[in-house]
């Protein structure tokens, strides 16, 4: 999932999570004959928001990806190839892009223009949708995006303009290496202005859903299922093979495990496989962990005292032994990530990958004593004897439920606090991390682009 954080401190509680996936034989036989696939991997739950104007949830982005598509795509080594854009050109100083786009289509025949794409840019930056449209930040690249953001430019003044039905211009503030890596990202996505102006209720039902990727939404029925059927009009449907893809949302790992028993899914990942037959899975064949740069991680709400102490946010993290996580409960070939940012991800300036150039941020074993220490003196410093009740939030799903409850263990072992879990479905939990209602809360990152800033964009103000 990415940033879903409004002025929040992004504490350094990271695990790096590899998704498991598993398929059968005879599923991939059946799913090249009839060439309809069921997946149960990120959609456990309802979607909170598929405009993608103000998704910011793993559920929504895991839709995207089949029904939408920017001016690139990023290939199997995340580097750019043309999508919407069939090329383009980029000026000496790297402040300049030109963009030529193919002929295509929106799923409900409308021409997709390059008046689209300046439509959906300049609405993510549109101050009067600042505090929803959370990836709006990945817009200040453009010039005077931050400031037509804050009030302080006008829409004409942003860097992006459409000069012909196929042409965008786009300048930046400054060069940015992997802009045109961002450009195929929900951020960047173009957007039917004529349907987003006319239905303001247009990303919320199958048939009012626009889209133009490879597949458009066929079936929503809300809570159950989203079904993908291929997309007549896209620009490339001749080298789309499935006929149909389809999401239930299934949040128990044991219920979507029976499923892909019983051949009614055709792939089951991550936290849709029981974590206490992982191991097992694994070791049989039956299962198989491959890389994902997704790092696992807790925040806190620094706007609820005492947690607005920094020594007290420090005890915290430092009563966690990310060790035994890995070893002892998530067992799926994990590894212990000691920063935000994971293995994989190249560190351009060092010519090397990020962790090996940088020394790690937090210690994979819990430190007691110093954890200890740190919460009396900072207890000392906010003037209390005692801490008033905290309360860790994560969303449905049998990992997460098996990480708070170690994790409210280890903080009762280390600190000798008592921790209260609270548990909910996807859209409740985003909406009270929106909203600020919660002390501390899980969450998960995963690269938009392959670079260190898709990660540490988050220390930047605003960078939500």
């Amino acid at each position: 999932m990415k940033k879903v954080m409004k002025q929040l401190l992004l504490v350094s509680i990271v695990l790096c999570f590899i998704f498991t996936s598993a398929c059968s034989e005879q599923q991939k036989a059946n799913a090249d004959k009839n060439q309809v696939l069921t997946i149960i991997r990120n959609v456990t739950s309802e979607p909170a928001n598929m405009d993608p104007t103000f998704s910011d949830d793993s559920a929504a982005f895991e839709v995207f990806r089949s029904i939408m598509e920017g001016l690139v795509a990023l290939d199997e080594k995340a580097q750019p190839q043309p999508a919407i854009a069939k090329e383009w050109t980029v000026s000496e100083d790297g402040l300049v892009y030109t963009f030529k786009l193919r002929p295509t289509k929106w799923s409900n025949g409308d021409p997709l223009t390059a008046h689209d794409f300046e439509f959906a840019w300049k609405r993510m930056l549109d101050s009067k949708n600042k505090g929803r449209a959370e990836y709006a930040y990945q817009l200040f690249y453009l010039k005077n995006g931050e400031k037509y953001q804050q009030g302080k430019a006008k829409a004409e003044e942003v860097g992006v303009k459409a000069t012909s039905d196929d042409t965008l211009v786009v300048n930046l503030e400054q060069p940015v290496p992997y802009f045109l890596s961002l450009t195929s990202t929900p951020a960047y996505f173009p957007l039917n202005k004529k349907v987003v102006e006319s239905d303001p209720n247009w990303a919320k039902n199958a048939d009012t859903y626009v889209s133009n990727g490879p597949f458009k939404i066929k079936t929503w029925i809300h809570d159950q299922k989203i079904e993908l059927v291929k997309n007549e009009n896209y620009w490339d449907k001749g080298k789309v093979r499935l006929k149909q893809i389809n999401l239930p949302f299934v949040n128990s790992a044991q219920t979507a495990y029976q499923m892909f028993l019983s051949n009614q899914a055709d792939y089951i990942a991550g936290n849709s496989i029981p974590a206490d037959l992982t191991p097992q899975l694994l070791k049989e064949g039956k299962a198989k962990s491959i890389p994902d740069t997704t790092p696992y991680f807790f925040i806190f709400n620094m706007k609820k005292k005492p947690l607005n102490n920094e020594k007290i946010r420090r005890a915290f993290s430092l009563a966690i032994d990310r060790k035994a996580i890995v070893e002892k409960v998530a067992q799926g070939g994990q590894k212990v990530a000691t920063g935000l940012v994971p293995w994989g991800i190249p560190d351009p300036a060092a010519n090397k990958d990020f962790t090996d150039a940088h020394p790690a941020y937090v210690p994979e074993t819990a430190k007691a004593e110093e954890a200890k220490r740190l919460l009396e003196e900072g207890m000392k410093e906010e003037g209390i004897t005692e801490l008033p009740e905290i309360t860790f939030d994560y969303n449905t799903g049998e990992l997460h439920k098996k990480i708070a409850e170690t994790v409210q263990q280890m903080w009762k072992k280390n600190l000798g606090v008592d921790v209260q879990l609270r548990n909910s479905e996807l859209k409740v939990f985003l909406d009270r991390i929106d909203k600020g209602d919660f002390v501390i809360a899980r969450m998960g990152i995963g690269a938009d682009y392959l670079d260190p800033m898709s990660f540490l964009d988050l220390y930047l103000t605003g960078g939500d």
